[in-house]
């Protein structure tokens, strides 16, 4: 059975310094789950990188929309419902690229902690977040516990 991660040995943030490129044995699980195979770690990777590349590509076609969109509101005559629709469409267009950005970053950001050896630490308090919880939402960077706190805010 591999080693399960705790608090121990975190730095201040309670999060684990980088160690380099980590291995499946590295990753932290809870107590009572099978620690990460090489398999697992490998699947995990593969759907962020493939999540990474989808919403790079989603983002380029919101940034083509966008400029579609302004260069037809520069071409409207004197029509505001029109305008108005243009506009909303823009908006729109705009909150979802952010939206599809803050998302990448997440995954980004999941890739590198994969690599560090902290995927599956809680960000805040340094503790095992779950395995189950990370093959679900490999995006996660809290446990349950300050996830729900955080929500409550």
């Amino acid at each position: 059975m591999g080693v399960e991660k705790t608090a121990a040995g975190t730095a201040a943030s309670g999060v684990p310094a980088a160690r380099g490129a980590a291995g499946a044995e590295d990753l932290a699980v809870l107590p009572g789950e099978d620690p990460w195979t090489p398999e697992e770690v490998a699947e995990a990777r593969a759907e962020l990188t493939g999540e990474v590349d989808r919403l790079r590509a989603e983002i380029e076609s919101s940034a083509q929309a966008v400029a579609g969109l302004l260069r037809d509101g520069a071409d409207s005559g004197g029509d505001e419902a029109d305008t108005g629709a243009k506009n909303i469409s823009r908006e729109y267009e705009l909150a979802l690229a952010a939206n599809t950005r803050d998302t990448l970053q997440q995954a980004e950001h999941a890739l590198r902690r994969l690599d560090e050896g902290t995927y599956g630490l809680c960000e805040v308090c340094g503790n095992p977040i779950g395995k189950a919880r990370m093959q679900a939402f490999p995006r996660a960077t809290l446990c349950l516990d300050d996830k729900q706190r955080q929500e409550r805010r």
